[in-house]
């Protein structure tokens, strides 16, 4: 079995052999030049498409970003991410449309054994192994996750979800609730009496 159909699988891999370099190399390449260009450089967001595993029509990342196989991430429309997203998709990752990240979002889509002799070790060229295994993270429609958020693999956050900033998800979120914390907890549902429509002025409303 190859490296990356043992992730899919659900088994441990060691993500230092040749057939998972090449693949994440190529998104880290791409990250680089996408962190290098200025933000109204046309050229800039297509470099998206160049290692997204799929991405709808309209969207923008900050950056900068660090995507570790990139390939392994789907993102549906109208997705915005500011600045500093991190995403270590070891295993697949799943976003829903209007999806909005802030400053500083990480979601680690993998993980390392705990006993040390399972996580690390030397082979017979003595050369150090590492052995990882990975839990797709699933991110509904309408989801805000708010600055400094890290999201573990395996959680599934529903739609219409608000992760509160400095969050730690663990676990998973139910749809349309306000969560927050580490770890981060359901707190309660959101409901209209936290619309701030009241914010917008009259010339504004025409645009929305």
């Amino acid at each position: 079995m190859k490296e990356e159909e043992k992730i899919f699988a659900g088994y441990m891999f060691d993500p230092r052999k040749k057939e998972l370099k090449d693949i994440k190399h190529k998104a880290h390449q791409a990250c680089q030049r996408y962190n290098a260009m200025d933000e109204y450089d046309p050229d800039r967001l297509p470099i998206i498409r160049e290692f997204i595993g799929s991405i709808g029509s309209t969207y923008y990342f900050q950056g900068p970003i660090q995507f570790n196989y990139g390939s392994h991430t789907f993102i549906g429309e109208n997705f915005f991410a500011n600045f500093n997203l991190t995403v270590m998709d070891d295993a697949r990752i799943y976003i829903g449309d209007n999806v909005c990240f802030g400053p500083n979002v990480s979601l680690m889509a993998t993980n390392h054994p705990l006993i040390a002799g399972e996580r690390m070790g030397i082979d017979e060229q003595g050369n150090t192994t590492m052995a990882e295994y990975a839990e797709e993270i699933h991110i509904g429609d309408n989801v805000w996750i708010a600055c400094n958020t890290v999201v573990i693999g395996g959680v599934h956050i529903g739609k219409d979800a608000v992760i509160g900033a400095g969050s730690v998800v663990t676990k998973d979120i139910p749809d349309g609730y306000l969560a927050y914390g580490n770890p981060c907890r359901p707190i309660r549902p959101i409901t209209e009496k936290d619309s701030k429509a009241h914010l917008i002025l009259p010339e504004d409303q025409k645009s929305r």
